[in-house]
């Protein structure tokens, strides 16, 4: 499976949810569930865990990528990712990588790749 990089720089390739639809593995979808339902105290199913990846256009998006303002505002903007755009890092993207800083590294290697 390729790389897929989400708009904020979250390894796509990596997720659970990413790599259950692609494999259609229904195991990692119930573990994802309860694992996600738990650590986000939300109700999760199998069903909902299903993702195409950031940008897809036609596949599924897990719940939380179709209110994502970070890749909203790369569609809007239709940006490849944030790395590339002029605003970066931006206020949202600033608050999201201090939970996240794997993602700020993906979207810096991206960024110095565009750049150099």
């Amino acid at each position: 499976m390729n790389t897929k990089i989400a708009a904020c720089g979250l390894n796509c390739s990596e997720c659970p949810a990413f790599i259950a639809t692609h494999s259609d593995d229904n195991e990692l979808r119930i573990t994802t569930a309860r694992e996600w339902s738990s650590a986000y105290n939300a109700t999760i199913t199998a069903e909902m865990v299903n993702c195409a990846g950031c940008f897809s256009e036609s596949g599924p998006l897990f719940g939380h990528c179709m209110e994502c303002e970070i890749r909203q505002c790369a569609r809007d903007a239709s940006l490849s990712g944030c790395a590339v755009c002029t605003d970066y890092p931006c206020g949202k993207l600033t608050e999201f990588f201090t939970h996240a800083p794997d993602a700020q590294k993906n979207c810096d290697e991206l960024r110095n790749k565009s750049y150099n």
